[in-house]
């Protein structure tokens, strides 16, 4: 096999998550959550196989840069968004995921439009915010798949989740201010 292919595998492997997106978004709206959840590990799983090529045998490309936060965010805001339809989760919840990501990439781009580019680089509280995330959604699909009651620990969670992404927003946000010279 042409060493192309052994290249392009992480990515090819991310193409996969993003293709399973919309997959598991069907299996929660129709309430298929023993499927949704097993497709969610299966795209967790993915993500850190795909990484774990590229890192330890050298495969990193551009588009892999740029492909991999694309995949994960998809997949989150799209199950969050899910969540909040299926009313499974606060709507204030979703929106605050979806937001955040929205405000970022709209100062990017303004710094892109403004001819200074501000290099993206994971800070650690959004770090923290991302596994947040993937725990909460998980534990959330989880608990529908098995029939555990959404108890407190939902509410402890979903709070965490919350703050978490607005401290990972205040962070970011506050960084571009700095470069924007605001």
């Amino acid at each position: 096999m042409p060493a192309f292919y052994y290249k392009s595998l992480p990515n090819l492997i991310t193409l996969g998550r993003l293709v399973l997106v919309p997959v598991i978004i069907a299996m929660i709206s129709a309430q298929r959550w023993t499927e949704a959840f097993g497709l969610f590990i299966i795209a967790g799983i993915s993500d850190a196989v795909d990484g774990w090529l590229a890192k330890t045998f050298d495969l990193r490309t551009e588009l892999g840069a740029y492909l991999d936060p694309v995949a994960d965010k998809a997949l989150l805001i799209s199950i969050y968004v899910a969540f909040a339809i299926e009313r499974v989760m606060p709507a204030t919840i979703a929106i605050i995921v979806v937001a955040r990501d929205i405000m970022i990439i709209g100062a990017v781009m303004i710094s892109w439009l403004m001819r200074k580019p501000v290099e993206i680089k994971p800070l650690w509280i959004s770090k923290l915010n991302t596994v947040a995330q993937i725990g909460f959604a998980a534990l959330v699909l989880g608990a529908k798949a098995f029939q555990f009651p959404l108890g407190v620990w939902f509410d402890v969670a979903g709070a965490i989740v919350a703050a978490l992404t607005l401290a990972s927003l205040a962070a970011y946000l506050a960084a571009w201010a700095r470069h924007m010279s605001l």
